[in-house]
């Protein structure tokens, strides 16, 4: 693409989200790699909910949920017996999505590739990016081709999703501070097993753990082995060891044939200490890295990127100040150091080698298995370290102090299926949240109120004003019979709730008058039309 505004590094999961965002909300863009095509062996496998809806909101979802298997259960095994079920319970946490996708990172990416496509940008491969260089406004670049060209290319802003060692995170000078811990062993399999597709199962054959994690396509597993990682060289050795431990583990003789993959990878537990210098960023793995033991690579990287693309895309396009890339490190550098500590307890889980728990394991199951409450107290509680759900941003620049009301400002707009389907104020504020702007929710019972019309014509190139109502009115009302929706936002007569365009809740409050409310929305660093019309003197 000629001229681009910004050149995204890296086109794996976190570049193609950051590219398409980019693209969709009318930025030029440039994404360039340095292999020499789209990866093709196994890579991450969970799709969590809240990258589910942030799939939704990028327009993508339709293609990719039809293409993986979820998984609502989480099943241990000890030496042949079945110990204990754990379902995923997300009534505390609406969604529309309570389920993990199993889908190959492949896919992932080709959705990703073929939507950007569509939107006329190709990735470039074969095209590495060999040093930059960073001045007041702009980036200087030097490109290598794969025929050993070089280009010199200069772009206002730059993005470094080039993976964990990340050429754009040395160059800044970004540490990535952390350790590396232990060595595990991934091997893709067609098994044939009794076991159900609709769950991941830990299964512990008396002095270590395999992981199963069931593939789309029938009868493939992807076996995750935290004690052994040796002879990954040789597969048939490797599907002998295998089969040993699964026979072990499962209590009935299980073959194994030849691994369509295998990789040996050391579970690694790093952090960035910020995610932006001047006019560059990095994100996905280029910022931290994580155990895989809960699936956080992948999904993390996306909300990375997706944080970031709607934030640099209202700057280039002239829609807020550039105060606004602040809140990019300021929430998602808290993130990864959350995600460290709940990964830590997520890969002591799944390896599992102090053997005075392997003892106390079946009796302390079995009494889980038989109170309920507790089971169901156990369940919220796993899901909450890997979903993405209860990641939220109280403490951000862009959240005002907590309110009445199902939502607080810093946390995920959200509802679960039932209420989609049961409530048309549901339905339209789900299809609203795919809208790249950010969204004024205004609830006013006077049709001759001047506010919501003055806000579209000052704001409206980067807010969509939607006025709720059970009876609507307005230039753009959003009908909501029974004031299901304004109930769920605590909204009276005069209230407002501003939702960011990744879909969390910002400030909601009464407004009086057109100042008050242009107060809220330049305290987000948003740009109004005419900046003399309507503000306080």
């Amino acid at each position: 693409m000629s001229d681009p505004e910004v050149l995204v590094v890296g086109a794996g999961p976190v570049g193609l989200t950051v590219a398409g965002e980019l693209v969709r909300r009318g930025v030029r863009v440039r994404v360039v790699d340095g292999a020499s095509g789209p990866a093709t062996s196994s890579r991450a496998l969970a799709t969590h909910p809240r990258t589910l809806e942030i799939c939704h909101q990028m327009e993508v979802l339709d293609d990719l949920l039809p293409r993986g298997r979820r998984v609502r259960h989480f099943t241990i095994h000890l030496k042949g017996r079945r110990l204990i079920s754990f379902d995923a319970d997300y009534s505390r946490m609406p969604t529309r999505f309570p389920f993990s996708l199993m889908v190959d990172q492949v896919v992932v990416e080709q959705v990703l590739r073929d939507a950007l496509r569509r939107r006329g940008v190709e990735v470039e491969w074969g095209v590495e990016l060999t040093e930059f260089d960073r001045r007041a406004a702009e980036v200087t670049a030097r490109l290598r081709h794969a025929g050993g060209r070089e280009e010199r290319v200069v772009v206002p802003w730059l993005v470094g999703t080039d993976g964990a060692h990340s050429l754009v995170r040395r160059t800044l000078g970004i540490r990535l501070l952390g350790d590396a811990t232990q060595t595990w062993l991934n091997a893709d399999v067609v098994l044939d097993v009794d076991l159900p597709r609709d769950s991941n199962h830990l299964v512990h054959h008396g002095k270590g753990t395999l992981l199963l994690v069931p593939f789309p396509e029938p009868g493939k597993w992807r076996i995750v082995d935290t004690e052994d990682s040796a002879h990954a060289g040789e597969p048939d050795v490797v599907r002998n060891r295998l089969a040993d431990k699964l026979s072990r583990a499962l209590g009935r003789p299980v073959e194994v044939p030849p691994p369509s993959w295998l990789s040996v990878f050391t579970v690694q537990q790093r952090k960035v200490e910020r995610m932006r210098e001047g006019r560059c960023f990095v994100a996905g793995d280029a910022a931290h890295v994580h155990s895989p033991a809960s699936g956080q690579g992948m999904n993390t990287g996306i909300q990375d990127g997706y944080n970031l693309a709607w934030k640099l895309a209202d700057v280039v396009r002239g829609h807020a100040g550039e105060e606004l890339l602040d809140s990019y490190s300021a929430e998602r550098v808290p993130i990864g150091e959350k995600l460290l500590r709940s990964t830590r307890t997520a890969t002591a889980l799944v390896a599992l080698r102090n053997a005075l728990a392997l003892t106390f394991m079946p009796p302390g199951l079995g009494m889980v298995n038989a109170i309920k409450p507790l089971k169901g107290h156990l369940e919220r509680k796993l899901i909450r370290g890997f979903c993405g759900l209860t990641l939220s941003y109280p403490e951000s620049p862009l959240s005002d102090p907590a309110g009445d009301g199902r939502f607080a400002p810093g946390t995920r707009v959200a509802c679960d299926g039932a209420e989609e389907s049961g409530s048309p104020g549901w339905r339209e504020l789900c299809a609203e949240l795919t809208d790249p702007r950010w969204t004024l929710l205004l609830h006013t019972d006077d049709a001759t109120d001047p506010v919501p019309g003055w806000a579209t014509k000052q704001f409206g190139r980067a807010v969509s004003v939607r006025v709720v109502s059970a009876t609507p009115h307005g230039e753009r009302p959003l009908a909501d019979p029974g004031d299901v929706v304004r109930r769920a936002f605590g909204l009276s007569g005069g209230g407002y709730a501003l939702v960011r365009p990744d879909g969390y809740l910002a400030a909601k409050g009464t407004y009086e008058g057109t100042a008050s409310l242009a107060a809220v929305l330049t305290a987000r660093h948003l740009i109004p039309a005419d900046e003399n019309a309507g503000l306080p003197a």
